[in-house]
């Protein structure tokens, strides 16, 4: 998705050259087309940084690039497992019902049930999320911490 979002900044910005004979107006566009083409890498570099990771103790740390961190402390996980879901909301979304969805590229494919509600503003009991590799991170989530 990013690269096709890549590809189109830099077709935007190479037919908005050729297209605009004005100067003055080239050379703002030009800023502005540059300028979103290094915000699209960036946002991917982030993302690819910047992964879900399970550490060593248990923690589960959800993350989406630099606009969203979550740390799932190992003790409140009842239950995780590998769950296709394919939710029609915005990229972070919590509903009345306590679930926290963070979908990536339209879907979320592991799915965390809490022992305890979790947030400082809301509450979450359930936490949808998209991996690339769910079922290595299920692994990882269900083996033993150790001592």
């Amino acid at each position: 998705m990013m690269y096709g979002l890549l590809f189109v900044t830099v077709i935007e910005t190479a037919a908005l050259a050729v297209l605009i004979p004005w100067p003055a107006v080239h050379r703002v566009v030009l800023v502005l087309d540059v300028y979103g083409v290094v915000l699209v890498l960036a946002l991917h570099a982030a993302r690819v940084t910047r992964p879900h990771v399970v550490r060593p103790d248990g923690t589960l740390r959800i993350r989406y690039g630099a606009l969203f961190d979550l740390t799932v402390p190992p003790d409140a996980v009842a239950s995780v497992r590998v769950e296709r879901r394919y939710p029609e909301k915005r990229l972070v979304t919590l509903s009345e019902d306590g679930v926290l969805d963070l979908i990536v590229g339209s879907q979320t494919t592991v799915t965390v049930e809490l022992t305890r509600p979790l947030g400082a503003r809301a509450e979450a009991r359930v936490i949808r999320f998209h991996a690339d590799a769910p079922g290595a991170l299920v692994a990882a989530l269900r083996q033993p911490a150790p001592p």
